[in-house]
C-alpha cells in the first residue's frame, strides 16, 4: 500500500538545516540488539534522505536506552554512511579526561575526515547512584566543565596556554582535520560557555521548553570569536511526524505514558504502541497532570502541523539548524518520521 505524499514546507527565510539525535531507544518487547539495529537503519536512511549530521547520546543505568559509549556507535555508523556528519550529542565530559576524549575523536576523524563531531554535556545521563559508580566517585557537574571544555578547545587548535600542565605532550593521532566541537546545554550555564569560548551552541528544547530562545539570544550577542569566528547555534526538538491524525494520536499516548513513568521514577522500555493506547484509559488527575505539564516539549502531528511549528520555533531561536529527537513506540514509525520531515523540508540527499 503506498503511503500518502505530503506537500514541502514553504515560507522559510533560509533553507533549513535537518539533522538527527539518537538516544538508540529501547521498546518494550524488543531486545537491545533490535535497538542498536535500528539506529543502525535509520542513520543510513538519514544519509540516503539528505540530513546534516547523526548524533549520538551518551546514557547510564536506563532500561529505556541503550547507548552508554557514542564513541563506539559513532565508528560503527560512520563505516555504514557516506555523507553524514557523525558525532556525539554528547558526551558527558565531566566523566573523562579531556585529553583522552580529544584522543578518541582524532582517531575518529582520521578514519572518517570532516565528518565528526564532539557534543559535550554535564549531565550524568541517568541517576546519581549509576553516575558515582561510572565516575568511581562523586560525579562533578559543573564546577571543573569550563575548564574541560577550554582545554578540549585548546588541544584541538594547539592554543593551550605555555603554562599549562599539558602543553608541548603530543597528542595523537598527529592529522591536519579536527572534529567539530560543540557545546550542549538546557540552560544559560552551556550558552554562555559556549560564548565565551567561540564554539558551537546547541540548545535542548526537549528537555527545557520554556526559554531557550533567550539562552540562543545571549548566546550570539555574547559571543566572543574563537574556534568559531561567528555564532552557529542548533536547537534539538523532540518531533514525531505521522501520515495521519489518528497514527499521531497513537504514537503521542507512548510518549505520554513514558512521561508519566519517568516523573514516577520507574526505570522502564520505552512504551510500545499498545500499552500507550492501554494506558490512556487508565490515567488519573495526577497522571493528566504531568501529560498537561510535559506537552511543550513534544511536537507531533501530521507533517503540516510539524513543519509549522517546527519553523516557528526555528525563527524564535534563530536557529541554524534543527536537531530532531524522535522516541516512538514503533522503529518502523521513527524511520517514518524522519522520512515525512525530510520530504516537508525538501531536503537533497548528496551524490
Amino acid at each position: 500500500m503506498d503511503q500518502p505524499t505530503h506537500p514541502p514546507a514553504s515560507g522559510t527565510a533560509k533553507r533549513i538545516k535537518l539533522s538527527v539525535l539518537d538516544q538508540t531507544p529501547v521498546i518494550h518487547g524488543h531486545s537491545v540488539a533490535d535497538a542498536i539495529a535500528a539506529t543502525v537503519e535509520l542513520a543510513q536512511a538519514a544519509d540516503e534522505l539528505g540530513y546534516t549530521r547523526y548524533w549520538c547520546a551518551e546514557h547510564h543505568g536506563l532500561r529505556g536506552v541503550a547507548n552508554p559509549a557514542p564513541e563506539v556507535m559513532i565508528a560503527r555508523l560512520a563505516s555504514v554512511t557516506k555523507h553524514l556528519r557523525v558525532g556525539s550529542g554528547g558526551v558527558m565530559l565531566p566523566y573523562y579526561s579531556p585529553f583522552k576524549l580529544a584522543e578518541q575523536f582524532l582517531m575518529l576523524e582520521a578514519l572518517f575526515p570532516n565528518r565528526i563531531d564532539l557534543g559535550v554535556g554535564r549531565a550524568p545521563g541517568g541517576d546519581m547512584r549509576t553516575a558515582r559508580a561510572v565516575a568511581k566517585g562523586p560525579y562533578d557537574a559543573g564546577e571543573h566543565f569550563p575548564q574541560q571544555v577550554a582545554e578540549l578547545a585548546g588541544l584541538f587548535g594547539d592554543t593551550l596556554a605555555e603554562d599549562h600542565p599539558y602543553r608541548g605532550v603530543l597528542l595523537q593521532p598527529v592529522i591536519d582535520t579536527r572534529p567539530e566541537l560543540w557545546v550542549l546545554g538546557s540552560s544559560e550555564f552551556g550558552g554562555l560557555l559556549a560564548a565565551q569560548l567561540g564554539l558551537r551552541y546547541c540548545f535542548a528544547h526537549f528537555i527545557n521548553a520554556h526559554y531557550g530562545h533567550r539562552v540562543t539570544q545571549a548566546y550570539r550577542e555574547r559571543f566572543t570569536p574563537g574556534p568559531m569566528e561567528k555564532p552557529y547555534c542548533a536547537v534539538a526538538l523532540f518531533v514525531i511526524c505521522a501520515d495521519t491524525d489518528a497514527e499521531a494520536e497513537a504514537l503521542e499516548a507512548g510518549v505520554d505514558l513514558r512521561r508519566v513513568q519517568m516523573a514516577y521514577g520507574m526505570n522502564e522500555p520505552v512504551p510500545s504502541l499498545e500499552q500507550g493506547a492501554q494506558a490512556k484509559l487508565q490515567y488519573r488527575d495526577r497522571e493528566l497532570s504531568v501529560i498537561a505539564r510535559e506537552k511543550p516539549r513534544s511536537i507531533i502531528g501530521t507533517p503540516e502541523r510539524v513543519t509549522e511549528r517546527v519553523l516557528a520555533l526555528q525563527a524564535q531561536f534563530d536557529a541554524d539548524e534543527i536537531i530532531v529527537l524522535t522516541v516512538a513506540g514503533s522503529y518502523r514509525a521513527r524511520l517514518r518520521s524522519h522520512e515525512l520531515l525530510a520530504q516537508a523540508f525538501s531536503l537533497r540527499a548528496e551524490g
